[in-house]
């Protein structure tokens, strides 16, 4: 077998070829577009290409769409969304390796490749973003979903809440040949059991009390599109025996109606809870779970790729920081330390409020260790040193998160009436009610200290033994 490697990077190179020449593999190596083609063109047939997308002279993905190659292409990349796996697919590559790659993953391609012509790929649309990670974890989701993007097979998502399971249904359908037609989502387990079946599968007029028109269900608003169950687990056993019935026989019968309606749509499921346990506790119908479970996909918990909080943060805070139209601040090495040290129980969905949070809060151009313990809640490692200064500022963005930044024209009066009251309080505490001793204490005199406990209400007498 003959491998040719097509990288401007020496050492790429140089493992590459070790570890091909370990499996008997000869090679040879390209640092540009052009040496590739007289590489391809040369007396020596070809079996394999590890092909760089960015070169030189040229771009290894427009080469692959180009049609170029004829051989099993396997493509190098830094880039590492799910996106980008989509895209590899679509034009024409047999596999992905994600940089840093993994060397035990390259023997196993070369086990694989034969000479044969790359399989088709799904087709790319819109792009998702935030389906980002290095992990090995999401690596393999990537591949996972980038080859089941443009079929039609039923897909059952499992992961704990926060995860994305809606984002990974979304981004399916948007990468399938139904991405012009409806996504329809519904969550099972937020609508009440005796409403969920006209949700579903719609009403007749008349079916029940207060239908007083006819109501398409969720299945004919999909219809051609994609229908995602969301927490699928929590759906009561007497819909779940006519869920089936759907899927085999693709017709929907409406509440109140002998009619039967054909419908061609494409199903996602999602639940994080265990399927089989259900199964095992008859909670859940067997049947059921295998017509569900033809393509499984599972979502790790952000705590099990803490490799990939790095790069989600720093997306999740450009993202922030351009919803809010505000500069984009930089996360310093120690705050991501401390984001990599967190468990997070709510997985991506509180790292994206968490980023937020800091987008809004961060007054620098940097966001630091501090920044990142006040978000998370964590109490800051200098907490018994703070200052009142440093007091009042953490308080004061903490009140403006709060108004959400609204422009107000009178904000330091706004803001003056929140500090003003306790702080009388407080003196008033202190000095035991003494209205005299106060306004000494806060260097008012005693009628401006009158004019202000009567606009707050505070009534000295409650502050005297």
């Amino acid at each position: 077998m003959h491998a040719l490697i097509i990288d401007d990077d020496e050492g790429i190179r140089w493992i590459l070829k070790r570890v091909l020449n370990e499996k008997g593999v000869e090679v040879s190596e390209a640092e540009t577009v052009a040496a590739a083609m007289e590489a391809l063109a040369g007396p020596k047939a070809i079996d394999m290409v590890f092909l760089d997308v960015y070169l030189p002279d040229g771009n290894g993905m427009q080469l692959l769409e180009d049609g170029v190659f004829d051989m099993p292409v396997i493509l190098l990349t830094a880039e590492t969304t799910f996106d980008h796996a989509v895209q590899a697919f679509r034009s024409g590559a047999m596999e992905y390796l994600p940089k840093p790659f993994d060397l035990d993953e390259v023997r196993m391609l070369v086990d694989r490749v034969q000479p044969s012509a790359p399989p088709e790929a799904p087709e790319a649309s819109d792009r998702n973003q935030l389906l980002v990670g290095r992990s090995q974890a999401m690596q393999q989701l990537f591949r996972i979903l980038g080859r089941v993007a443009a079929s039609d097979l039923t897909v059952l998502i499992t992961g704990e809440s926060g995860t994305g399971k809606e984002m990974v249904a979304r981004a399916l359908h948007e990468q399938s040949q139904r991405a012009s037609r409806p996504f329809v989502a519904i969550n099972t387990a937020a609508i009440p059991a005796e409403l969920l079946e006209s949700e579903l599968f719609g009403h007749e007029k008349g079916a029940f009390t207060g239908a007083d028109k006819a109501r398409p269900g969720r299945f004919e608003q999909a219809d051609g599109g994609t229908l995602f169950l969301d927490e699928i687990g929590d759906m009561p056993l007497s819909l779940q025996a006519k869920l089936l019935r759907v899927l085999e026989e693709g017709k929907v019968q409406r509440v109140g109606s002998n009619q039967a309606r054909s419908v061609n749509v494409r199903l996602l499921a999602a639940t994080h809870q265990n399927l089989p346990t259900k199964i095992q506790q008859k909670e859940f119908r067997e049947d059921l779970y295998y017509r569900l479970n033809v393509i499984p996909v599972h979502i790790p918990p952000l705590r099990e790729r803490k490799d990939d909080i790095r790069e989600l943060a720093q997306f999740l805070l450009d993202q922030s920081a351009r919803e809010l139209d505000m500069q984009v601040p930089i996360l310093l090495d120690d705050a991501i330390s401390l984001l990599e040290q967190h468990n997070w129980p709510g997985n991506v969905r509180e790292l994206k409020n968490v980023m937020r949070r800091l987008a809004v809060l961060t007054p620098g151009s940097s966001i630091t260790l501090s920044d990142v313990a006040l978000a998370l809640g964590h109490a800051s490692s200098s907490e018994e040193e703070e200052t009142l200064s440093e007091a009042v500022t953490r308080c004061t963005r903490n009140y403006l998160m709060q108004l959400g930044y609204a422009k107000a024209s009178n904000l330091h009066q706004h803001v003056l009436e929140q500090i003003e009251p306790p702080l009388l309080k407080l003196a008033l505490e202190q000095c035991h009610g003494n209205q005299l001793r106060v306004s000494e204490m806060l260097g008012l005199n005693r009628n401006t200290v009158r004019k202000l406990l009567r606009k707050y209400e505070i009534d000295a007498q409650d502050y005297r033994p």
